[in-house]
């Protein structure tokens, strides 16, 4: 199994009532996504981070093996998404890791 994580801090510029508006939106398009990924296994978004983190937003997702990794990050719902994502954040970090 193929486990994929990202996260990323919102602009310093958004308000909290933009992040809360652009997570759920993010949240939306990327569990979307999940339906239309042959091998994909889960998608969870976490936008409640407990006050010790230093990410606002993050991705927890796993697949059956890095080809259905590779069709999850190509396909156009997940670029769509990708591109919004990259307007209204500032950083991003990310691991990949197979079990």
């Amino acid at each position: 199994m193929v486990y994929h994580i990202v996260m990323w801090n919102f602009l310093d510029s958004m308000t909290e009532e933009e992040k809360k508006s652009a997570g759920s939106r993010i949240k939306e398009e990327l569990m979307a996504v999940k339906e239309q990924v042959k091998g994909a296994i889960s998608i969870e978004v976490i936008l409640s981070p407990l006050s010790s983190s230093n990410m606002e937003m993050a991705l927890m997702s796993s697949f059956e093996n890095e080809k259905a990794l590779k069709q999850y990050q190509e396909h156009p719902a997940h670029l769509k998404a990708a591109d919004y994502i990259r307007k209204v954040t500032c950083s991003r970090a990310c691991m990949d890791y197979e079990i």
